[in-house]
């Protein structure tokens, strides 16, 4: 008699804990695959946007679900900067004169609020068009905002003359009916072609 046979060596009795392991396995493999499969993927866009609350001039509140019900556009900023700022909303402020009578809020939000007030923002969109709200409020109102639309700003080193700049990223953010992110605004062509894709959400 072999030892196989007489021990009950790797006979069938020595490989069938094995191969119910890799059964085993394997059905936990695919369990795991028809999960994967069949839970909604995380939209990456829900990651920017949200709650908010600031103030407007005369110290009103307003928060984010003033603006539900149309689409709008956000984008941060201050009024002292010299130049990516005033040309971003002056591009916004073409767009919309291609569509004078679309419901498209503008919300401007300073990334400064030592030097932009309520009333100094208002002021400041007034020049660009009657859809725009300047928007400022307390430091930690202001930061809960930028973390919200997941924004990036810093204070620049003083100045000679005690000023300063503020490095921040230039996004402007389209939000739909909803409130919800659709898309990083394409500024980069034609006015008329803005315009008509924001129409598309109205």
């Amino acid at each position: 008699m072999s030892a196989d046979k007489a021990g009950g060596g790797p006979g069938k009795h020595g490989r069938s804990p094995r191969v119910i392991a890799v059964v085993v396995a394997i059905v936990a493999l695919v369990a795991a695959g028809v999960y994967l499969a069949a839970r909604p993927a995380r939209n990456p866009t829900a990651l920017i946007g949200g709650a908010f609350a600031l103030q407007t001039a005369g110290g009103k509140t307003v928060t984010d679900a003033d603006f539900k019900g149309h689409p709008f556009l956000v984008y941060f900023g201050y009024t002292h900067c010299p130049d990516v700022c005033p040309s971003t909303l002056a591009d916004i402020a073409d767009a919309l004169r291609e569509i004078p009578d679309a419901p498209i809020p503008v919300l401007f939000v300073t990334v400064d609020p030592e030097r932009d007030s309520p009333a100094t923002m208002a002021d400041y969109v007034s020049s660009f068009d009657k859809r725009f709200v300047g928007l400022s409020g307390s430091p930690e109102q202001i930061g809960a905002a930028e973390k919200a639309y997941r924004v990036y700003a810093r204070k620049g080193p003083p100045q000679s003359d005690g000023g300063y700049s503020m490095d921040h990223s230039s996004v402007v953010y389209l939000m739909d009916k909803s409130g919800l992110f659709v898309e990083s605004l394409d500024l980069q062509r034609p006015a008329e072609d803005t315009a008509k894709e924001l129409s598309a959400y109205l």
